[in-house]
């Protein structure tokens, strides 16, 4: 049975709004009961009433009532994710950069019991914090952040809202893409797709309208890499980091990229991924390849590169040899 919580106040936590710093340990309560137990005076910091706007500070104490967890969570907590670390390119006290292998989501949901945090957390036990600074497609590859401080998640995130980071990838796309298109300035639009019964189905992104009110601004710029038979390796920068951005705005010009299940060539993957295709391609094509942004405590500027993964590697290096169905 769920029991009163004791909670500490630690200086990553200091400053934070009572309400956040609740929803931060009540993993799986409804945000409408954590506001529900702080109206009614159940929560207290150092046994005296607290609102929802109060900020906590270092050494408080905060009791929390008994309360239930969704079924979802509770499981979890029955069987965790399973430990996992990831290969490292960076790390110190504040953050890490890991190079992330295509195949696995960055957080559960969706479908997916867990994903890249869930593991990380899980492998280390010890850590205070450990909270995703960015996300990637459970399809791409490369560069993830993690910040293992509140301030360097809070510093992180705020450079990467205002577009003072550099975030550049490695993308596959059908066809010849024109030397001469080097920028797409289209605005992006979410929806959701017809699910059965007419519930909601799976969320997808569209080009649209630059007077549609609903539509965001995005802008990515598309450097030529190297042409192979059939195809165009791309270096590919983001301005603004919409869902799907890169893979909307490719294969809005005409040239999807290779593997992409929700806005690729169908049949061009199908011929792709066939056990006698030379070369082959089992997966998107899209990796996270470099990335620069300043350090959240030293404010020197980070570089950081993860090299194209080796099933990506072969296939750029065998496609010159043999023409890809196209």
């Amino acid at each position: 049975m769920p029991a009163v919580k004791w909670l500490w106040v630690d200086e990553e936590s200091a400053g934070q709004r009572l309400d956040n710093f609740l929803m931060r340990h009540l993993k799986g309560v409804p945000k409408t009961h954590v506001y529900r137990i702080i109206r009614s005076g159940e929560v207290r910091i150092n046994k005296g009433r607290a609102s929802a706007e109060t900020r906590v500070e270092v050494g408080d104490q905060v009791r929390v009532p008994p309360v239930r967890v969704s079924e979802k969570v509770a499981e979890k907590a029955v069987n965790p994710a399973p430990g996992r670390e990831f290969p490292l390119l960076l790390e110190d006290d504040s953050l890490m950069a890991i190079n992330k292998p295509a195949g696995v989501a960055v957080h559960g949901g969706s479908g997916v019991s867990f994903g890249v945090i869930e593991q990380l957390r899980q492998a280390r036990p010890q850590a205070k914090l450990l909270e995703l600074v960015h996300r990637l497609d459970r399809d791409t590859s490369g560069i993830l952040l993690v910040a293992k401080k509140r301030s360097a998640l809070k510093n992180l995130q705020d450079q990467f809202r205002e577009r003072e980071t550099g975030k550049t990838y490695l993308a596959l796309v059908k066809g010849s893409w024109p030397d001469k298109l080097k920028v797409i300035d289209q605005p992006l639009l979410k929806f959701l797709l017809p699910g059965k019964d007419g519930s909601e189905g799976e969320r997808r992104v569209k080009v649209t309208t630059a007077d549609d009110p609903d539509g965001m601004r995005s802008i990515t710029l598309v450097k030529v890499s190297q042409r192979l038979p059939g195809a165009t390796l791309l270096e590919v920068t983001i301005k603004t980091g919409r869902t799907h951005q890169i893979r909307v705005h490719l294969s809005s010009q005409g040239h999807p990229i290779a593997g992409d299940d929700k806005y690729g060539d169908f049949e061009w993957n199908r011929q792709l991924q066939k056990p006698s295709a030379q070369p082959g391609l089992k997966r998107m094509f899209l990796h996270a390849w470099r990335l620069q942004f300043n350090h959240p405590v030293t404010a020197e500027r980070v570089a950081l590169q993860a090299d194209l993964p080796p099933e990506l590697e072969a296939y750029v290096d065998h496609a010159p040899l043999k023409t890809p169905p196209v």
